[in-house]
């Protein structure tokens, strides 16, 4: 019997025009936008759709308008094939609401205003910070732990093997990229961010995100949700709480969370959500499993087809 996950979208992932195809073509994913539109207040579906880009890259907008289009092919893959059975979420940063909501965690509303509220937050405190974020590929854990301990920085993301992500003060970063190539990075280059994401000058989003969670009745979740902080599944509604305000700052341990499943037994993964990053991150931990992603209406009819029973 084959053990299915799903994997949500993390920031980053954004681009204009997501989302716009299945909204046009599938009259439920029209809803579904125009619901989150009354939710947020705002018309979060449209920057989604038409951009402008710079609109769309400002996290309290990125965030949500992930989430939603997320979402929207996981309510659309449920249609398409509806024998489909899930034993387990998991996403990437903000990505772990949309894995909380899919597993019943919180309502859907729920979701999109914390990671809207989320998003505001990181903004706020990327403004009251000056920090920055690069990517170190072809190094491995060790060393590059060796050249955060140097140069001040934290590891942020542990994508996969050989790709690493590194965050904190925007010089001090300047300077861990150095190391790195001198380490014998195969390339180390800084990110196009707001600011320092999963590092410690993100705490003054944590109390705020805090608060707005307490606001918001959380359920245990259907079946397991991998926790990003810690690379298992999440506990009791008490610590999932604790555990997502705790990730603002904590190192995303996405490799850790993938063997996880694997050594559950999971073989089958779908990526839900704008691009195909956590597709690539599961090709460079095991090649073997089988590996689908939904993100528009052409992923969609290709994954629907794949799954028919």
């Amino acid at each position: 019997m084959s053990k299915t996950a799903l994997l949500f979208a993390g920031q980053g992932a954004q681009a204009v025009g997501m989302g716009k195809d299945l909204a046009e073509k599938f009259p439920p994913a029209k809803t579904w936008f125009d619901r989150a539109n009354t939710a947020l207040g705002y018309d979060l579906a449209s920057i989604c759709f038409n951009g402008p880009e710079a609109e769309l890259t400002k996290t309290e907008n990125a965030q949500p308008g992930i989430f939603l289009v997320s979402w929207v092919v996981f309510q659309l893959l449920k249609e398409q094939a509806p024998s489909l059975k899930f034993n387990a979420t998991a996403g990437l940063s903000l990505g772990e609401f949309t894995a909380l909501t899919a597993a019943g965690a919180m309502s859907f509303e729920d979701g999109l205003r914390l990671v809207r509220q989320r998003g505001r937050f990181m903004q706020e405190a990327c403004e009251t910070t000056r920090g920055g974020m690069a990517a170190v590929i072809g190094l491995d854990e060790a060393p590059t732990r060796e050249i955060c301990a140097e140069a001040g920085v934290v590891l942020a993301n542990l994508n996969c093997p050989g790709q690493l992500v590194i965050s904190g003060e925007a010089d001090k970063i300047a300077k861990a990229v150095e190391l790195a190539k001198a380490k014998g990075a195969k390339r180390a280059i800084a990110l196009l961010v707001a600011g320092a994401y999963h590092s410690p000058l993100m705490a003054g989003a944590q109390p705020k995100l805090q608060a707005e969670l307490a606001k918001v009745k959380l359920l245990p979740p259907v079946v397991p949700v991998i926790s990003n902080v810690t690379g298992q599944a999440h506990g009791v509604a008490a610590d999932i709480s604790a555990r997502l305000v705790e990730q603002v700052t904590s190192s995303v341990l996405w490799e850790k969370s993938m063997r996880h499943l694997l050594a559950q037994g999971f073989t089958r993964f779908i990526e839900l959500g704008p691009g195909t990053a956590l597709s690539g991150f599961m090709k460079r931990i095991d090649k073997k499993v089988q590996m689908l992603n939904v993100a528009d209406v052409a992923s969609l009819e290709v994954t629907g087809k794949a799954l028919a029973p």
